[in-house]
C-alpha cells in the first residue's frame, strides 16, 4: 500500500484531505461517479480557512473560476509528483454531477447548519470542497472524522435570528424568502451571507470579504439567471 504526502496541497490552502475506497462508497454514488469500474479509489480535496484564497489572489488568475483553475493546476501536479503514471480522472471541478455534500459527510466533515451551508467544529461554515479524485490506486484510507454538529450545542442559534430575511425562522429553511430578500436591491445578503457571518463557530477562520463577495455574487449570479441546474444550488454557497 503505497504512502503520499499530502503536504504541498496543505501549502496552498488544499488543507482537506479524505481517501476512501471505491468499493466501500454507496452503490449509486459508486456508479454515478465511476460507471465503468476504472478506479479504486477517490479523493475528497477541501479548503479550510483563508490560506487557499490568498495564493489564488497571489497567482493572478484572470479566469472566470479562478478557484477551480488553480486547484485543478494544483491537484494535477500533486498527481504528477506523487502517483506518477497512475490512471486518475477529476470529476470535480467539471460538468458532471458530483454529491459533495454526501461525500462530506462520509467524511466527517459536513453538518447540516440552518442557514444551508456546511459547518464543522474544526472549521466552522469557513471550508468547502474543491476536488473530487478518482484514481487507479491503493493508499492508505482515511478515517471517519468523528463528532457531532456544533450546531447541536449552540446557545441561541445567532444565525436564525440574525439573517434579514427571516428564511430561518420557521420549521425549515425557507429558499424562497433567502432567494426574494437577495434579488432585492438593498438586500443586505446580495454579496454575503448575515447569517452565515454571525455564525459563533470558528470565527477566526472567517473568509475576508473579497473571497464572500466573490462566492456570493456567483451564486447571486445563478438567482438572477437561472440555470437548468434549479434554484437550490443558487442559494447556496462556500
Amino acid at each position: 500500500m503505497k504512502e503520499v504526502d499530502f503536504s504541498a496541497l496543505s501549502e496552498v490552502g488544499l488543507n482537506l484531505q479524505a481517501v476512501f475506497d471505491l468499493a466501500t462508497l454507496p452503490d449509486a454514488m459508486r456508479h454515478q461517479l465511476d460507471p465503468d469500474c476504472r478506479y479504486r479509489q477517490l479523493i475528497l480535496i477541501g479548503h479550510g480557512g483563508r490560506t487557499l484564497w490568498e495564493n489564488v489572489l497571489a497567482a493572478g488568475l484572470q479566469a472566470e473560476h479562478p478557484i477551480d483553475e488553480f486547484t485543478v493546476t494544483a491537484v494535477e501536479a500533486w498527481l504528477m509528483a506523487q502517483l506518477p503514471g497512475v490512471a486518475h480522472a477529476i470529476v470535480y471541478p467539471g460538468d458532471g454531477a458530483v454529491g459533495l455534500q454526501a461525500l462530506g459527510k462520509l467524511a466527517g466533515w459536513h453538518h447540516d447548519s440552518p442557514f444551508r451551508v456546511g459547518v464543522n467544529a474544526d472549521w466552522g461554515s469557513w471550508f468547502a470542497y474543491r476536488a473530487v479524485v478518482l484514481v487507479d490506486a491503493q493508499l492508505p484510507t482515511t478515517p471517519r472524522k468523528t463528532g457531532e454538529s456544533p450546531c447541536l450545542s449552540c446557545a441561541g442559534q445567532p444565525c436564525v435570528s440574525a439573517c434579514p430575511a427571516d428564511a430561518l425562522a420557521a420549521a425549515g429553511f425557507s429558499l424562497q424568502k433567502c432567494i426574494a430578500y437577495r434579488r432585492q436591491a438593498d438586500s443586505r445578503c446580495r454579496v454575503t451571507c448575515v447569517a452565515r457571518t454571525n455564525c459563533p463557530v470558528r470565527p477566526e477562520h472567517r473568509y475576508d470579504d473579497a473571497q464572500i463577495a466573490h462566492s456570493y455574487s456567483r451564486s447571486l449570479a445563478m438567482i438572477e439567471k437561472p440555470r437548468p441546474a434549479g434554484p437550490a444550488r443558487a442559494a447556496m454557497t462556500n
